[in-house]
């Protein structure tokens, strides 16, 4: 019977794993409010709702389409960027300016990620957790360390279950009941990480609910062409461009390094 020591750890692991999720799920839901807590403008500029819908390479990719639009940077299909104009509008297209460097063209991957990086960036994030639209760091990468450990766990429960089934003594037709009792843990487990998705599905992991419920009622175009294009590419990414070339530009850029 040494498959059922097997069986209790399989189902430690399944339980604390998913208890967790849940508790860290609950505890974002209802995070308090944060003393102090600035006055929230009701509308938000462009930076501040990409990095609610996309997080930091959001920003990136909101002020790389941006300066593309008013010609101050070319964005090649190739998955390149040259500078046109060197003077930036803001920290976050300064930080571009200086990640493509001297020679005032590089990657658009490693220009992204510095931009993503930057102080400003940082600071735009500071700002809307303490106005409670964004979740907090630790937060964040608590439920994502949560969601690991359920996956985790639902992997170890198979590796026991056929360790538990290959174990001498399981050929006189026992490994179908021994299969039935480990798959009541791994049933836990998957349904879990089933909830985890279908409740953050389709939201971003970035938003706090109150974050959430303001993406959720933006309208639909905002005014002038440009900037529909770039409310757009806040709210839904580089995916929602029209132009295939800088549409290409971005997603080529997305999958090269240095």
């Amino acid at each position: 019977m040494l498959w059922v020591m097997l069986l209790l750890v399989a189902w430690g692991a399944a339980a604390v794993s998913c208890i967790r999720l849940c508790l860290l799920t609950a505890g974002a839901a209802q995070r308090p409010p944060v003393a102090g807590r600035a006055a929230v403008s009701p509308e938000l500029n462009l930076y501040e709702t990409a990095f609610l819908a996309g997080g930091p390479q959001r920003v990136a990719d909101l002020a790389l389409v941006s300066m593309h639009l008013r010609r101050r940077l070319l964005l090649a299909h190739t998955g390149w960027a040259t500078v046109v104009d060197p003077e930036g509008r803001d920290e976050v297209e300064r930080t571009v300016i200086r990640a493509i460097g001297p020679d005032g063209q590089s990657r658009i991957a490693p220009v992204r990620a510095a931009a993503a990086a930057t102080e400003a960036v940082r600071s735009l994030a500071d700002h809307l957790v303490t106005a409670g639209l964004a979740v907090p760091h630790g937060t964040r990468t608590g439920l994502e360390s949560a969601v690991r450990g359920v996956r985790g766990a639902a992997v170890l429960v198979v590796a026991l279950a056929v360790i538990a089934m290959l174990m001498p003594g399981q050929g006189d037709g026992s490994a179908g009941p021994v299969a039935a009792w480990f798959g009541l843990p791994l049933v836990l487990t998957l349904g879990c990480l089933a909830i985890a998705r279908a409740e953050n599905h389709p939201y971003s992991p970035w938003a706090s609910p109150s974050g959430q419920r303001w993406l959720d009622s933006l309208p639909a175009p905002v005014h002038g062409p440009d900037r529909d294009v770039l409310a757009a590419v806040a709210v839904r990414g580089v995916g929602a461009l029209e132009d295939p070339g800088l549409r290409a530009a971005l997603l080529n850029g997305a999958r090269t390094t240095d």
